[in-house]
């Protein structure tokens, strides 16, 4: 890895940061998802790295807590499911993927519930535990769901092209 990439890579997470802090006073809007499939698809996976850092950071900033175990996988299945699409979807499409994604945010966010309920137990106190933490956020994801999809409807053209000349401009970073 280049010096340049190492550079972007830190740029772009500490855009993510920047940009989590700066809205953390609106429920369930966020840009990091916007971000995450634009960097997947510019970036490949230089995202992975980005991911990493952002995560580290927001342990170092916000505390290390459950949301936090939450995000050691929630980015990277963003970005897995980023890969199973063709990069040339339209700003429609990934708006209904973006969309999706925040709608299930919190059944994704209730499988350390899981665990936690499966260690004071069963596995059916373990299921109990996720399907309540996820039945009470359910509200929450509407939410989180229609902001993603209007997000990504509005800004994935014009910030995928803001991002995407950044990183030509790191030169070598944009590798297959």
């Amino acid at each position: 890895m280049k010096i340049k990439d190492i550079a972007i890579i830190g740029m772009f997470s500490a855009i993510l940061v920047a940009v989590q802090y700066s809205l953390a006073f609106l429920p369930n809007i966020e840009l990091i998802s916007l971000l995450i499939i634009i960097f997947t698809l510019i970036l490949h996976k230089k995202t992975l790295y980005i991911i990493t850092v952002f995560i580290i950071l927001e342990g170092f900033l916000f505390g290390i807590g459950l949301w936090w175990i939450n995000y050691l996988y929630i980015w990277f299945v963003l970005y897995l499911l980023v890969t199973l699409f063709p990069k040339e979807s339209t700003s429609l499409q990934w708006a209904i993927i973006s969309g999706g994604y925040g709608l299930s945010f919190g059944a994704l966010c209730s499988i350390p519930y899981f665990f936690m309920g499966l260690a004071g137990g069963t596995i059916r106190s373990g299921l109990q535990s996720a399907f309540a933490y996820w039945i009470a956020g359910i509200p929450f994801d509407i939410a989180h769901g229609i902001a993603n999809f209007v997000v990504v409807l509005l800004l994935f053209k014009p910030i995928y092209k803001i991002i995407d000349q950044l990183a030509r401009r790191g030169s070598n970073i944009v590798t297959h």
